[in-house]
This record gives structure tokens, C-alpha cells and sequence, in this order.
């Protein structure tokens, strides 16, 4: 070897012989080849890298031509190596090498053309340097980097499902929720556990199964591995027998794991073989025939098995959660592909049990919380019943509980038919948003009604009322106001007679005249010291009495007296000539944002000069509240004729029938209350029907063996209509189409 050029800071020259001891005795690992077209044959290399490769010059040159690259795993930067090598440029790169104990190192090769002379051959020196640790912590540093990712991904996607269980009232979350498992499994869909199991999207499906049993908290369930649900392990059995006993896991097909999970006797989740052979009326069974038609129709391959999570509740199982995880059978005569779509799943099932819990809170929250609105809501309107109707009055009520309350309060109205010609009023106030105020005002409601049947002047009847309720010791106190109607048949006029007991004075309005029945007041319920006296007016045809509770006008950042103000300036710029439509009007201007519960009673003498005018300057809207009874159509049919008139609209007689029918339906398969709303759009009545049955409306046209039906196919002749879910319900809509104009008859030929 020729001596090498030195550098000119070394103050004692070194010679050639000298430089080659020193490589050769480093324990850098170094070689020196020749040129690339020949193969680059080794012809020399150090005690180091002797040591490292196990082998020295002999043997490598029995290697064959580049033995180098026979000692190094294939990486994928070699065909950029050999590039530069070919080219006769210095070379860097990192390969895996086999030890000589079997173990894989990691070396940076380092190779550089030597210093030659003209003519010849180019020779290569190269330097070896272990970075195993580099590489294992660089290694180890991304594997941690890759988790934290993952798991920030989890993270984020549990939070996506906890924003969307947020949302009580949001119809779609469960299906959302399984559209975001899908971002880690192929395929995933919630089933509900309502008397049979339902598809979150709210489809039937047939000879569904239901779990009733409550959740057993003495099972323990199995730790999941990986391998057990790769291979044949039979789904998770409880983990003792109901004595205690140890219990060996069953692998017949006759136990259904699913039933169980339904059941509460085994916490899951369990492993469902959708290749096994289950029971015909088994839960496994039915979701098994329905997973694979499902899974295969929305993937296209054909699932081997699934794990099907429980979505618990606190006290029931409410439901389940299915999830595939990519094992599939790729048709026949091919391999049968296990295991899950990709490796360490341990997170997803961390992360889908997190959801199935999360998803069987947030339900068992919103179900609770359905009930007890049902609940208040059925006692409120129990307690509130709707008016009857009453011949030779227009009458409209309305009832609405604070939303920042329970759906129950302390408000009630009446409207009676005592006699022929004789109706009696009451509204009242009882203090007070909950259980206590609304059993208050039942029990009042009871006294005002026995003794309004009983008796006939109003300050008589708050007299009794006083007595009976000072010896019931009712523990709220109340106000009210108490009127009788009769009718003057001579002038077809109205008296009345009426008595306030704390509550704010009802209102007479007359040809844009307000006045306020202010007479016959004094103290609150059972606080009376003195008689009760009455006061007197006479209603005459147009003329309008308004009912009201302090909800309508009391304000936090206004006074009582300011809002009574307010109320009478409104009332004197109201333009309907309808009951209804004067309590729209007061609403849509007084109503917006109540900070009380609201009661409204509006009665208004009709006239006939004055009805047969039409305005078109009131709101254009109309809503009732109807008892689930037959005789709420009738009075659906009343409501819409006098709205029609009242609009002028011409299709009075359409609209009646399609009001009929979608009271009908709401009254036979309805649950709850029926709401009836009116709206005029410009261009065709549009009718609202409203009840808590969620279940949708049918015609009897492809369901033969359905009864009933033949309404909505009344409704389908007259209006364009559809339905929608609504609240714990659903709301049916039909907007009636125009109706041709009748041609005018000919005349008759003379015979």
C-alpha cells in the first residue's frame, strides 16, 4: 500500500506502514475492494471487521462477485447504492446484518473511492459503524409516537361519541356512532332491545328476540386475548355455575351466547360463529341470519365471525353492538382468511366496549328522562283536561309548562257546560313548578268543579271553595277566577257574572276596545275573611273575554303592572275574528321566551255580519291540544271549518275530511295527547297531527294482510302528505292540493 498524502497540521509525518497497523488494529471495522465492474472482490479487511462478520479476505471472495452485499439483509435504498457505486460516488447507507450468534446488528457503511492515479483501477475503502442502539431507539421512539397517535385517535373518537350522545333528542346518533367504528373496524351496527331487537335506524325486522333479565353483577367476565378470538375458542361463558362452582365452557350450538348477553347472564362480550348451526327462534340464530345478509350486502364478502358487545343500562341490557373485524371467507376453494384486519387489536376492543358503555348510559339517560317527561306531561294533562265543547261560543285554549320546569306546574283551566245555555270559566294559578303545585291544583280543580255544578253565583261558589279548602289544609297557595255565561235568548247577547281571588283581572274586548273586568277581587284561595262578591257584564255579539295566567306577561327584567300594560296595548291591535286566532296573536307577541308556565282561555261571542268578513291580517297559524278520544275529531272538524272561514279559504270541505282522517289515526293508533296545528302557506293548507306513537302511518296498498289504513288513502286523494319523527313521536303532514273549479251545468235540451 502506497504511503497517503498527510495533513499539514501533523507535525511529525506518519508513514504508510505505520497507518496500516493502525487500521488494522481499530476496532472500527474496515475494509478495502476493488472496482465495481469487477464485482468489487474484498482484498482487505481489519481484526474488527473480521470479528463482526465471522469471516475474513478467503472467505469472502468465496462469496462470488459483491460479497459484500451476501452478508446484509435486502433493504430498499440498495438499487440508490449501487447507483452511486457504479458511478464511482462515495456511498452511505444503514443495513441489517446477521451476528455471528444469530442476533441482527445494525451497521452505517461508509464506502469511498481511494486516491488513484491515472490508468488505474479504482479502488474502495469502507468503514462500518454499529448503530443498533440508534436504530432500537429510534425504533422504540416511533413505535411510542405511532401509539400516542393511535391512542389520540381513539380519544378522539370516543369524544366524536360522546358529542353525538349529548344530543337526547338527535334520531341518528346511534347510527352515526357506528359509522365512526367503521373509521377501525370494517364493519360495526347498533341493535336496540325493545321488546325485540330493532336496528338503531328504527327498521322491524322479523321474529325479533328480546332480553328481559336485569344485569347480574355476579359474573365476572373472562379476559379477551387476541389468539382466543382468532382461533375456535368458544365464545365467553360466566365464569361459575349459579353455585359457585367452576364451569367448563360449552361448545354446543345449543347454548345461545347472545340470549345470555340479552338476558344480563353474562356481561360479554361474547364471539358469534356465524358459520355454527343455532336454534331457529335463538337470538344467536336471528342475528346471525341477519348479520350475514346485512354485512354482505354492505361490504360484499362473507363474514366468518363477529363480537357482539352488550349495551347496558343500569339496571337492563338495552341492547347490542356488533362488530366485525375483517375475518372473511373470499369464496370457494380459496383460503379461508382469519384473524383480524390488522395486528394488536386489543385498542379496538378497549375502544368499542368504551362506546357500548357510553352508548348504554346516554340511552338509559334519555329513556329515563322520556319517561319522566311522559309521566309529568300525563299527569299535567290529566289534571288539564281539554274543554268541552259548548254551543254558541267560540272557545280556545292553550296550556304550555316553563321549559326551565318540570313538564308540570301549578296552572289549570276549565270550561263547562253546566246547562243548556250556561257555561262556567276558571283559570287558576297555584304556586309553585312541580309534584306538590300540580297535586294542589288537581285538588282544587276538583272543588271548583263539584261546586260549579252545584251552585250558580260565581262569589258563592269561591266562598264554598274557601271553607272546603281551609279544613283540607291545601299546602300551596293559589289564585283564580271564577265566571258564569248564560245566554239571553231575546237579544242573542250574553251575562256574565264572575269572582277573582288574587289573580290578575280577565279582559274584555270589544271593537278594539280593552277593558279589565278589575271588579269582584279578593285574597288568594282559603284566605278569605270576608264574602266574595261578584261582578257583572254583558257580552254581545264579537265580543271577546281573555283568561290569562301571570306566565303571559311576567318578565324578570319588567314589573307585573308593566306587563299587564303590554298585554292590554297588544289586545287592542289584534285583528282575528277567531278564538284561536286572537290567542295565536297574543302569543306570537307576548309568548316568545315565557319565564312561567302559560294558560290561556279565549271565548268569543260570534257574529255572523262580522265573521262572514275576511281579514287577512291575523297570524296565520292555528294549533289545538286534543284528548286521545273519539269526540276530539268532531271537534277537529269544528276547528278547521272555523278557521277556514275565518281565512276565507274556499277548501273548506277538503280540509275537513283530511283533518277528520289524521285525528282518526291519531285517535285509534296514537299515544298520548294529539296535537293539531293549521298553517296557511299561501299556496295550500298544510295540517299537522302530532301524537307520541313513533310508529309511522300506512296505507292498506301493499299490505294485504294489514286492517285498516283506507284513511290515509283518503288523504293521499286530496293532499300531498308525509310524516316525521317529532319529539318521542312522530308528526303526519298533508298540505291539501287545489281542487278544480266545478264546470258549470249546461242547460237541459228541451225534450
Amino acid at each position: 500500500m502506497t504511503d497517503l498524502p498527510h495533513h499539514s497540521s501533523i507535525a511529525a509525518p506518519v508513514s504508510g506502514e505505520q497507518l496500516a497497523v493502525a487500521i488494522t488494529t481499530t476496532t472500527v471495522p474496515a475494509f478495502v475492494t476493488g472496482p465495481w465492474e469487477t464485482g468489487m472482490p474484498v482484498i482487505w479487511v481489519n481484526d474488527a471487521f473480521e470479528r463482526l462478520v465471522g469471516v475474513g479476505v478467503d472467505g469472502l471472495r468465496m462469496l462470488g462477485p459483491h460479497p459484500l452485499l451476501a452478508l446484509v439483509e435486502d433493504d430498499p435504498n440498495r438499487a440508490a447504492a449501487q447507483a452511486d457505486l457504479a458511478a464511482g460516488r462515495s456511498m452511505r447507507r444503514i443495513v441489517s446484518a446477521r451476528k455471528r450468534d444469530g442476533g441482527v446488528s445494525w451497521l452505517q457503511v461508509d464506502v469511498t473511492p481511494m486516491a488513484h492515479a491515472e490508468g488505474e483501477e479504482v479502488r474502495w475503502v469502507g468503514i462500518t459503524t454499529d448503530v443498533s442502539e440508534y436504530v432500537d431507539q429510534q425504533a422504540a421512539q416511533l413505535a411510542s409516537l405511532e401509539v400516542e397517535r393511535r391512542q389520540r385517535a381513539d380519544l378522539d373518537l370516543i369524544a366524536q361519541t360522546t358529542e353525538l350522545l349529548g344530543d337526547l333528542e338527535y334520531p341518528y346518533a346511534l347510527r352515526d356512532i357506528a359509522d365512526l367504528l367503521r373509521s377501525i373496524v370494517p364493519w360495526s351496527s347498533f341493535y336496540l332491545n325493545d321488546d325485540g331487537l330493532q336496528h338503531a335506524e328504527g327498521v322491524d325486522v322479523a321474529s325479533p328476540p328480546s332480553g328481559r333479565g336485569r344485569r347480574h353483577t355476579r359474573y365476572v367476565p373472562e379476559t379477551w386475548h387476541t389468539d382466543d378470538l382468532n382461533g375456535d375458542v368458544p365464545p365467553q361463558e360466566p365464569a361459575g355455575g349459579t353455585d359457585g362452582s367452576a364451569r367448563t365452557p360449552e361448545t354446543s350450538p345449543s347454548v345461545d351466547h347472545v340470549q345470555e348477553l340479552l338476558d344480563g347472564v353474562v356481561d360479554g362480550p361474547v364471539r358469534l360463529d356465524l358459520s355454527g348451526s343455532y336454534g331457529p327462534h335463538s337470538a344467536s340464530g336471528w342475528l346471525r341470519r341477519d348479520l350475514v345478509h346485512r354485512v354482505v350486502e354492505e361490504s360484499g364478502v362473507v363474514p366468518r365471525s363477529v363480537v357482539v358487545h352488550a349495551v347496558a343500562g343500569r339496571r337492563r341490557v338495552l341492547g347490542l353492538l356488533v362488530t366485525w373485524h375483517g375475518d372473511a371467507a373470499r369464496g370457494p376453494g380459496s383460503a379461508d382468511v382469519g384473524g383480524w384486519s390488522e395486528p394488536g387489536p386489543e385498542h379496538i376492543f378497549t375502544v368499542v366496549e368504551v362506546v357500548a358503555r357510553r352508548a348504554g348510559t346516554a340511552i338509559d339517560n334519555a329513556r329515563l328522562y322520556a319517561r319522566e317527561h311522559r309521566l309529568a306531561e300525563a299527569l299535567q294533562r290529566a289534571m288539564l283536561p281539554e274543554q268541552a265543547d259548548v254551543s254558541g261560543l267560540d272557545v280556545w285554549t292553550y296550556y304550555a309548562p316553563n321549559a326551565e320546569h318540570a313538564q308540570v306546574g301549578g296552572d289549570w283551566y276549565d270550561v263547562l257546560q253546566i246547562t243548556d245555555g250556561t257555561v262556567g270559566l276558571v283559570i287558576g294559578d297555584v304556586v309553585g313548578h312541580d309534584v306538590e303545585a300540580a297535586a294542589a291544583m288537581g285538588q282544587l280543580r276538583s272543588v271548583v268543579r263539584a261546586y260549579a255544578y252545584e251552585l250558580t253565583t260565581p262569589g258563592t261558589v269561591l266562598d264554598r271553595v274557601d271553607q272546603l279548602v281551609a279544613g283540607m289544609r291545601v299546602p300551596r297557595p293559589a289564585s283564580m277566577v271564577y265566571a258564569t255565561l248564560r245566554h239571553v235568548a231575546d237579544d242573542d247577547s250574553w251575562s256574565v257574572e264572575y269572582t277573582r281571588a288574587g289573580h290578575l283581572p280577565p279582559l274584555l274586548l270589544r271593537d278594539g276596545d280593552v277593558r279589565q273586568l278589575s271588579g269582584a277581587g279578593g285574597s288568594l284561595v282559603g284566605f278569605g275573611n270576608t264574602t266574595r262578591t261578584t261582578g257583572r257584564e254583558v257580552l254581545h255579539r264579537g265580543d271577546i273575554l281573555l283568561f290569562y295566567t301571570d306566565g303571559l306577561i311576567e318578565r324578570r327584567d319588567r314589573s307585573l303592572k308593566v306587563g299587564l300594560d303590554t298585554l292590554v296595548e297588544m289586545s287592542a291591535r289584534i285583528t282575528a275574528r277567531d278564538a284561536a286566532g286572537v290567542g295565536e296573536e297574543l302569543l306570537s307577541r307576548l309568548a316568545d321566551s315565557p319565564e312561567d308556565d302559560v294558560a290561556i282561555v279565549v271565548v268569543r261571542v260570534p257574529d255572523p255580519v262580522q265573521d262572514a268578513q275576511v281579514t287577512a291580517l291575523s297570524p296565520r297559524s292555528r294549533r289545538w291540544l286534543l284528548p286521545s278520544e273519539p269526540a276530539s275529531i268532531g271537534r277537529a272538524r269544528h276547528a278547521v271549518l272555523r278557521t277556514c272561514q275565518a281565512w276565507g279559504l274556499s277548501e273548506s270541505a277538503a280540509a275537513e275530511l283530511v283533518v277528520s282522517e289524521l285525528v282518526a289515526n291519531g285517535v285509534l293508533h296514537g299515544w298520548g295527547n294529539i296535537a293539531l296545528r293549521l298553517f296557511d302557506t299561501g299556496d295550500g293548507l298544510r295540517i299537522e297531527v302530532e301524537d307520541a306513537n313513533p310508529a309511522p302511518p300506512v296505507a292498506t296498498d301493499g299490505h294485504p294482510n294489514r286492517v285498516g289504513g283506507f284513511g290515509m288513502q283518503i288523504v293521499e286523494r286530496l293532499a300531498d302528505w308525509g310524516w316525521r319523527p317529532a319529539g318521542s313521536g312522530k308528526l303526519v303532514w298533508a298540505k291539501l292540493r287545489p281542487q278544480p273549479t266545478e264546470p258549470e251545468s249546461s242547460a237541459p235540451l228541451p225534450g
